[in-house]
């Protein structure tokens, strides 16, 4: 069982982590997300427009949703124990 952690003490460098949020119907989901800083999606070669910063997952092979996460753990939680 990972071991959540707030979201404001996630790293916002990139890396992909596990991050636990609600979805619109209050389902609690698990994904693996990434954090874009407006840096990051100026260097991807967006134009870094502020409503794309943030946590982003995706729900399918195919699609990106940008989420909300309240706690975060790292993706070797489960390995460690």
């Amino acid at each position: 069982m990972p071991n959540p952690k707030p979201i404001a003490t996630a790293p916002r460098n990139g890396s992909k982590v596990r991050v636990f949020w609600k979805d619109a119907d209050g389902q609690e989901n698990e994904s693996i997300a990434q954090y874009r800083s407006a840096e990051m999606l100026k260097a991807l070669g967006g134009e870094g427009d502020e409503t794309d910063v943030g946590w982003w997952a995706f729900t399918d092979s195919s699609t990106q949703k940008k989420i909300n996460p309240h706690s975060w753990a790292s993706a070797t939680d489960d390995e460690e124990e």
